[in-house]
């Protein structure tokens, strides 16, 4: 059985365009969320996290084509070409795979002003994959992971398992979501918006807000010969409880994490840092803080980056392992914006300070509509 290691990353969202870009701001403290005021999306100013069309634009330049992208196919084409760009790894190869994660994917294109602009099955999953898959001239069929907001992590399990069992020897796991009128009104209609930027478990959360981003994981069964971090881990559970809901118990976080620690073979007492959903929802922080309770890992470093990127769904786990890999590497622990007093019921250590701290290994959590959760565990090899 082989080994899974990240051996290279991207991150494309409001906060730059690499990931050295995106954990440079959030170590300052920085947050891409601002006010919208596009009543082609909705009606009312909004909080989000939203990529300037013209940066965007003007980075695209960068990419040799003659072919027209959607906003999202432009996100994702740079992400994967930033990171690719940083291996020797061919990514024409067979035994390279490419594994899509996203929920709403090319969305927008369903607006009267946009049907027109592509194909009908452009809007499809399958076929964005396709559009990525082909323009990198990658011979195998993309796998397309769309399991509400654990679909990031989800990919990463999924990608460290047909490397274990040697049906890739590569695997470029990408995600993707943007800002649209269909999945704002979404959310608006559940009332988890908050009029403002949103406070992951803090004591006047009131609410997510969204945000866009493209990222980038590559796990290769090769090491890279230096600062390598291995996949250790991974597993995901449904709880049943409800369409949105999650447990109160946090059944379904409990069991993913149970089982990934398992599958990792480390013990609580070795998780040195864990990388939380948080989306600032009453219900999903309040379950997610039961279930690092029930692991007795309530004196690990908490933190969740809702709080400066939004939630990204469908690229969210994907982002946040970026940061997460990027806190290994430095030995730092980023605070998390827009928290100030723990407004959960379990005593939690959210970070609250950027601070300098040793990790070796460390757990991610997701969670999502439906009851889905998944998490990983990795460490430094």
């Amino acid at each position: 059985m082989h080994m899974a290691f990240f051996v290279a990353d991207n991150i494309i969202s409001p906060l730059g365009f690499t990931t050295a870009d995106n954990f440079f701001a959030l170590a300052k403290g920085l947050t891409g969320i601002d006010i919208i005021n596009d009543t082609k999306i909705y009606p009312e100013t909004f909080p989000a996290a939203m990529i300037q069309p013209r940066s965007l634009n003007n980075a695209f330049e960068n990419i040799p084509t003659t072919t027209t992208f959607t906003h999202l196919e432009k996100m994702l084409l740079l992400s994967v070409s930033d990171a690719i760009n940083k291996t020797t790894i061919d990514i024409k190869s067979p035994k390279t795979g490419i594994i899509l994660s996203t929920t709403k994917g090319n969305i927008d294109l369903l607006a009267p002003d946009q049907q027109n602009k592509f194909e009908k099955e452009r809007v499809q999953l399958w076929r964005l994959a396709q559009v990525i898959a082909g323009y990198f001239g990658n011979p195998n069929q993309p796998i397309v992971i769309s399991n509400a907001c654990i679909s990031g992590v989800l990919a990463i399990n999924v990608a460290a398992m047909l490397i274990h069992e040697g049906k890739f020897d590569h695997i470029i796991v990408i995600g993707g979501d943007i800002v649209s009128r269909f999945v704002v009104s979404g959310f608006m209609s559940f009332m988890s918006l908050s009029p403002k930027a949103c406070k992951p478990f803090d004591k006047e959360r009131d609410g997510l807000s969204l945000g866009e981003a493209a990222s980038t994981i590559i796990l290769s069964k090769d090491k890279t010969g230096k600062n390598n971090i291995r996949y250790l881990g991974g597993a995901s559970a449904n709880d049943a409880n409800h369409i949105s809901g999650p447990s109160r118990t946090g059944e379904g976080s409990f069991i993913a994490i149970k089982k990934a620690m398992e599958e990792a073979n480390v013990t609580p007492h070795q998780i040195d840092h864990i990388s939380a959903h948080g989306t600032a929802t009453p219900y999903n922080d309040e379950m997610e803080s039961i279930a690092i309770d029930r692991h007795q890992l309530n004196k690990a470093p908490v933190n969740s980056l809702k709080g400066s990127f939004g939630h990204t769904l469908g690229a969210a786990g994907l982002v946040e392992t970026a940061i997460l890999l990027e806190e290994m590497r430095n030995n730092m622990l980023l605070k998390t914006v827009g928290f100030s007093e723990l407004g959960v019921s379990r005593k939690i250590n959210v970070v609250n300070q950027t601070t300098n701290h040793e990790l070796k290994t460390c757990l991610k959590m997701a969670s999502g509509f439906g009851g889905s959760n998944a998490a990983m565990v990795i460490q430094k090899a």
